[in-house]
């Protein structure tokens, strides 16, 4: 069995290799059953996600932990497990958490090409946790980013992040004023666990794609319901919006939105199903709560890489 570290995961699969490596898997048959979500203790939620195809299965354990950071820990720590389904032998242990930051940002990248601007090149990140970078980096994989800039409650780790980017030779700066910012944004990008809204509907500019990654549970959100009210809305699965989509569940709740009003999921967009983006003045919105489909594709691609 192959066990692969955080660095052998993150050697393995630069971000427009996860890319293409999820647009085949949502092309493909694969099953991904509504993940397992335990309370099993304060502050300790576990989440266990299996998916299978016929060549392979893989099971990913999750453990979110929100109040980590304080201890100078992430929030989400993982493992992932590849099996073989011709032996039924474990292949594989992936670092999870390193598979999950990566496939995340990737599948977010991923619908972006289907509904943001080509020539999209100004980022507005909300948010600088651990998931921060990977966003930026796998966006840039595909579009021409040129300038971002980054909004979090705690200026310093704005800072420290525009630091780190920097050195991607990105023009990224902090901003303390996320309405100029989102204003002026080709693409809005959210990935904190926050359970207020953060950015407003009507700051939103033509064109715009907001891209919604951090709400997993009915009562988080990152936008308020104008900014869904005003969107062509998109997926990457309705079970899994219908079941966690906070950003969207609360929206409806409000009278602003309809499920019956999404316009397609990953697996529309990448078989041809749904267009995406029909006009250069469309606003776009893609919320994303995970699936285990993205697990396994990752996952398979390392693996057969470092084989």
């Amino acid at each position: 069995m192959k066990i692969l570290s955080a660095a052998e995961v993150a050697r393995l699969a630069p971000y427009r290799d996860i890319v293409e490596a999820l647009r085949q898997g949502f092309r493909s048959e694969i099953a991904t059953p509504v993940r397992h979500h335990h309370e099993v203790a304060d502050n300790l939620t576990l989440l266990l996600m299996p998916a299978w195809s016929k060549e392979w299965t893989g099971l990913k354990t999750v453990v979110f932990k929100p109040d980590n950071p304080a201890q100078g820990l992430p929030t989400i720590q993982a493992s992932y497990l590849l099996i073989d389904n011709s032996t039924g032998e474990t292949v594989a242990m992936l670092d999870g958490t390193e598979v999950t930051r990566r496939r995340t940002a990737a599948a977010a990248a991923l619908a972006a090409s289907y509904l943001a601007r080509p020539g999209a090149s100004h980022l507005v990140l909300v948010g600088a946790g651990a998931l921060g970078a990977h966003f930026v980096r796998a966006h840039a994989s595909l579009r021409p980013i040129r300038k971002v800039s980054i909004f979090t409650r705690t200026m310093a780790k704005a800072e420290a992040l525009a630091a780190e980017l920097a050195a991607d030779g990105v023009d990224t700066v902090a901003t303390p004023d996320l309405e100029a910012a989102v204003r002026h944004a080709d693409i809005v990008s959210c990935v904190t666990t926050s359970t207020t809204a953060i950015v407003k509907g009507e700051w939103l500019r033509p064109g715009t794609h907001v891209d919604l990654a951090g709400a997993f549970t009915p009562n988080m959100r990152e936008v308020d319901g104008e900014t869904v009210r005003r969107a062509s809305v998109y997926v990457d699965t309705r079970d899994g919006a219908l079941a966690e989509a906070g950003d969207l569940i609360q929206a409806r709740d409000e009278g602003k939105f309809d499920f019956a009003q999404v316009k397609g999921d990953l697996f529309d967009l990448c078989q041809g199903k749904a267009k995406g983006r029909a006009s250069a003045e469309e606003i776009t919105l893609f919320k994303s709560c995970g699936t285990a489909l993205e697990d396994l594709a990752t996952a398979i691609m390392v693996y057969q890489k470092a084989a």
